[in-house]
């Protein structure tokens, strides 16, 4: 397993490489892994505060059904529009993060490093959309209670947005379908299927497809529209990357491309 959990960085290799991984592995690497501890402590921590400001077992639940509706909700409308939105990489400001939150992701889609949300964007994004409604209806003890659940639900979408990368096929036929669609937005065409564990909300919005055959394949699929053209006008992800955009990501590049790489490489 260590040959394949280990090496340094986007720039020098892959650590966690989902696409060399089983679920074994997963398993292994996912309940160990520093931000997913986080998760786990902050959950228990928002248990207890929730038990102490305890405002009924009725508000208590509102308010965990209410985060569960609101959430795929909120998540659909930041993947779709920030995310793979063309705004924040045109900032030098907010370069850095788009890089980190989303364009590092879907230039190599295996790789578990940059799959996790980083804490510093998540925690705050998700309290923010939590607490209030928590709050609103039945005061703090609520509002620990939706934060919780609020990463409950982060850590449920992390781990399938892990199936849906790893080199494994599911058993059960909701996750094959699942992950096959979540496969060709990273794959096929980026401009849509904006979901993770439910496309209900795509299928409102009207950026469901079903397969490869809905849509002509995208030419931006992987570097998000990122391409050398932007680069010379927004010159601050490419400087942060130090090479071009990849048009697609290393596993996907045929052997012989890879091997005339390493020879380079090592002259």
């Amino acid at each position: 397993m260590s040959g394949t959990l280990n090496n340094a960085s986007l720039r020098t290799g892959r650590s966690f490489d989902l696409g060399k991984m089983n679920l074994r592995q997963l398993w292994i690497a996912y309940l160990t892994y520093p931000t997913i501890l986080l998760y786990f402590a902050l959950i228990i921590a928002n248990v207890a505060i929730s038990a102490h400001f305890f405002a009924g077992w009725l508000h208590t639940l509102c308010a965990v059904v209410a985060v569960m509706l609101v959430y795929p909700v909120v998540w659909y409308l930041l993947h779709r529009f920030v995310l793979h939105g063309r705004v924040l990489y045109k900032i030098r400001a907010t370069s850095a993060l788009w890089k980190r939150i989303h364009f590092d992701h879907h230039q190599d889609p295996h790789l578990l490093d940059v799959l996790f949300g980083s804490p510093l964007t998540t925690l705050p994004t998700i309290a923010i959309i939590t607490i209030p409604i928590g709050y609103m209806i039945g005061g703090w003890g609520c509002s620990a209670a939706a934060f919780g659940a609020g990463i409950t639900i982060t850590c449920i979408y992390e781990f399938f947005h892990c199936i849906q990368h790893l080199n494994y096929k599911p058993r059960a036929a909701w996750i094959q379908r699942m992950k096959a669609y979540h496969v060709l937005h990273h794959f096929h065409d980026e401009d849509g299927n904006f979901g993770i564990t439910s496309y209900v909300v795509d299928r409102v919005m009207g950026s469901f497809y079903l397969d490869a055959k809905a849509r002509p394949r995208s030419p931006t699929v992987f570097n998000l529209g990122y391409d050398l053209q932007e680069a010379k006008h927004y010159p601050f992800v490419r400087a942060l990357t130090g090479s071009p955009s990849r048009d697609r990501p290393d596993g996907a590049r045929p052997k012989t491309e890879k091997n005339d790489s390493n020879r380079r490489n090592a002259a």
